[in-house]
């Protein structure tokens, strides 16, 4: 049984999911990257799948790009912030990585979840 990548975002300074925030996911290797996924949060920000499951679960070096700028250029915010990167190691790609991004227009907060 092979394992997934999930995320969800919450927007804290309005207490609300973080809905139509764009997130990418790119496998950093040696010799560069390599853009694998990009979707969009849903209403409960979330996405609609796993952006990694089964066979595509690889050990190996990952960043997860939240496109906080773009999201809150849509609102009455300002934001400070532009793209935050989270960069992280896969080791065993059976288990459940959840990485989720708890944002607000100057700052940010992440983990891995459960």
């Amino acid at each position: 049984m092979r394992g997934r990548l999930t995320t969800h975002v919450l927007d804290v300074a309005l207490g609300t999911p973080a809905a139509g925030l764009r997130v990418q996911l790119w496998r950093i290797r040696d010799d560069g990257r390599e853009l694998l996924k990009e979707a969009f949060t849903n209403e409960d920000g979330r996405l609609a799948e796993p952006l990694l499951s089964g066979e595509a679960m690889e050990t190996g070096q990952y960043e997860l790009l939240f496109d906080v700028g773009d999201y809150y250029r849509g609102s009455a915010s300002v934001a400070f912030l532009e793209w935050v990167p989270v960069r992280f190691h896969m080791a065993d790609p059976d288990s459940h990585y959840h990485v989720p991004l708890l944002v607000a227009p100057g700052g940010y907060s992440t983990y891995r979840g459960s």
